[in-house]
């Protein structure tokens, strides 16, 4: 069965980090692309992060968050993270982590991805 759980998620002053992790069970990690999400409410979910398969170059950025937040992975724990520094209110969302097998048909669009966890609730107070 395969699975994908987030945590790390929580409330925030705006300038505050947070780290989300998402932990996979059911397959290794090391040979999926793997993605972070967010939705805000009656939104579209929206690409934040994405890294590639194996040992993760070429990771992939939304404009908004670059030289804010690291996506990486330990491929040894099976698990991906999320470093989130100098959070905005704007970075307010329900974080999801995603796995697929390409980066088709592109690494931020949700299209691209088979697996899914239920999201984490990050909330940046001003």
């Amino acid at each position: 069965q395969v699975a994908l759980v987030e945590s790390g998620g929580g409330s925030v002053q705006a300038g505050g980090s947070l780290r989300l992790s998402c932990a996979a069970s059911g397959y290794r990690i090391s040979a999926k692309y793997l993605a972070w999400f967010r939705q805000y409410p009656g939104k579209e979910r929206e690409g934040v992060a994405a890294i590639s398969h194996g040992s993760g170059d070429f990771p992939r950025y939304t404009d908004s968050v670059k030289g804010r937040f690291t996506i990486s992975r330990d491929n040894a724990k099976n698990i991906l993270y999320l470093q989130m520094n100098d959070l905005k209110p704007d970075d307010t969302a329900m974080y999801y982590c995603a796995a697929g097998t390409s980066w088709y048909p592109s690494p931020l669009d949700s299209r691209t991805y088979d697996y899914w966890g239920k999201g984490t609730q990050v909330t940046v107070s001003s």
